[in-house]
């Protein structure tokens, strides 16, 4: 089978494609035929050795696809031969046929295509598992999402509406926020040329956001946390700047806030059920017309690195999807 390895701590251009054998699913895990594999901004930066994991070389990039059920192992139970599935890898997604645990396996709708599948776990996962799980968040909340015209950030705002909340969208152009409103944002922010702390407390009658989601850190991370409302719920979600913030504690205890981290891969691992359960929510929202993730664009296995070059340039308004 054909798979895009990393051999070389690199850029995308760094990226091989080679023939590798097709691995063979042990007991409880099943195989998968790729049918599409979602990008994310992590799969730049784990092919240079900038992630939270650092797989041992060579491997394939790509942590979420959608595919087919060709060859199940031994005490699989939920999934048989045929089963249209998606499933979460870390890595290794950028490949002909993956081989999962069933723990991490969940079956798709019919109705729901491959690519729209793909294009759900990551930034969708994250973000659901941010808000039911970490914020417990609540309809007629207000929710900030800082950078949200990317990937992350259109799943912010789509789920942050389904749940009932209120959104004010920050990023740093006009057509982003064009973008954003296309998308559920009740308000925008234009945080490169406006104040952003001034304008969130002004856009809530000073009285502060209930929710930041950030998913960039760098300059602005504080500022949105100056302007949250009391007993707030600060979401780390990523670092997209490349800046990991330093933030003045005084500032939790004057809001009586939270923090929290949203570690979804680690979360995925130690609570599976959870994570599918999730899932389920997602594609029930998917089968019901109340969530569309935005396809920025569709590519064959061998135009990798032009699809990770975009990504990593901010320039993708949505999911990059790649059909081996």
């Amino acid at each position: 089978m054909r798979a895009v390895l990393s051999k070389t701590v690199g850029p995308p251009s760094s990226l091989v494609i080679e023939e590798i054998p097709a691995p063979r699913p042990g007991p409880g895990e099943v195989a998968i035929d790729v049918a599409a594999t979602g990008l994310n901004f992590f799969d730049t930066l784990i092919i240079a050795d900038k992630y939270q994991y650092r797989p041992v070389r060579p491997f394939s990039p790509g942590g979420e696809v959608a595919g087919r059920v060709v060859e199940i192992g031994e005490d699989v139970s939920r999934l048989a031969v045929g089963d249209r599935v998606i499933t979460y890898l870390r890595w290794g997604g950028l490949s002909e046929r993956v081989v999962v645990s069933e723990d991490f396996v969940v079956a798709i709708p019919d109705g729901i295509d491959m690519e729209t599948a793909a294009a759900l776990q990551v930034t969708y996962g994250t973000t659901v598992h941010a808000y039911r799980d970490r914020a417990r968040l609540r309809p007629g909340e207000t929710v900030a999402v800082l950078g949200a015209s990317g990937g992350i950030g259109q799943s912010a705002m789509e789920i942050a509406k389904i749940m009932g909340a209120e959104v004010i969208a920050c990023a740093s152009s006009g057509a982003k926020l064009d973008f954003c409103r296309k998308y559920g944002a009740d308000e925008t922010i234009n945080y490169a040329e406006e104040d952003l702390k001034l304008r969130l407390r002004a856009l809530t009658g000073d009285r502060g956001v209930d929710v930041v989601f950030d998913a960039v850190g760098g300059t602005y991370a504080e500022a949105a946390l100056r302007a949250i409302a009391w007993e707030g719920r600060f979401l780390v979600i990523g670092f997209a700047s490349g800046t990991i913030p330093k933030m003045p504690l005084n500032l939790v205890l004057l809001r009586g806030c939270d923090v929290l981290g949203v570690f979804w891969g680690e979360s995925v691992l130690r609570d599976p059920d959870g994570h599918r359960e999730n899932m389920q929510v997602l594609l029930d929202w998917v089968g019901a017309g109340k969530l569309k993730p935005h396809i920025h664009a569709v590519y064959p296995l061998d135009r990798i690195a032009e699809a990770l070059d975009l990504i990593a340039g901010r320039k993708v308004k949505g999911k990059i999807i790649v059909k081996p």
